[in-house]
């Protein structure tokens, strides 16, 4: 048995001396590559919504975040093949001129599916980028646990604030024009969903725990 245990220990210690481009685990590679196949698609969606658009400020938001996201995809592709700390810092998306949500609804017309190119407006293109900024989020979500490089994982981690940040930008856009209506509950019913919660008192009683009890 010892000398089976000498011949596999060599082996261990090479295996960890592949250099830091190697240190990923088994599921953190796919789940990387299914992240920055998503990045590719989202960048790539943009650029095809941009021929549609035909608001400037619509235009203006896409391509902040295009460039914004295609930053964060060369960081992300950079700190996944080598393993290390990119060459650039990551950075946080900040929404200019911050409004607040519109509340309430009011009459709009029936939707339903285009029956040409001709028919493609503003608000189906911005809410084609709110849904694919939103599902690449949670992607992030997702993946970002699984990863056991701890450069990876600050890297994918520092997106999903920046992702979320982005969505939200949409969402008011889109809140704005009337395109994303935001209804409320009657004021009655909108305090008592508010006060069905109440802070927990600190520094509970805890039970004591199972492994300290001593069996006869």
């Amino acid at each position: 048995m010892q000398q089976e245990s000498q011949q596999q220990q060599p082996q261990f210690q090479s295996y960890q001396q592949n250099g830091p481009q190697f240190n990923h685990g088994t599921h953190e590679l796919f789940d990387l590559h299914e992240v920055l196949a998503g990045q590719i698609n989202v960048l790539d969606q943009f650029m095809l919504f941009r021929t549609f658009i035909q608001d400037q400020k619509l235009t203006a938001i896409l391509d902040r975040q295009y460039n914004f996201m295609l930053e964060y995809y060369n960081i992300t592709c950079e700190s996944f093949r080598t393993g290390q700390k990119p060459l650039r810092e990551t950075a946080t998306y900040l929404i200019p001129d911050m409004t607040q949500p519109v509340y309430g609804m009011h009459p709009a017309p029936p939707k339903k599916p285009n029956q040409s190119l001709a028919d493609i407006k503003d608000a189906g293109i911005s809410a084609h980028m709110l849904g694919l900024i939103k599902s690449h989020a949670s992607l992030l979500a997702m993946a970002t646990p699984e990863v056991t490089n701890p450069v990876v994982r600050r890297v994918l981690a520092s997106q999903i604030q920046n992702f979320v940040e982005m969505a939200y930008e949409i969402f008011l856009y889109q809140n704005q024009h009337g395109y994303y209506q935001v209804p409320q509950l009657a004021a009655p019913f909108m305090q008592q969903m508010l006060d069905a919660y109440t802070p927990a008192a600190v520094g509970p009683q805890m039970p004591g725990n199972n492994g300290n009890k001593s069996f006869h």
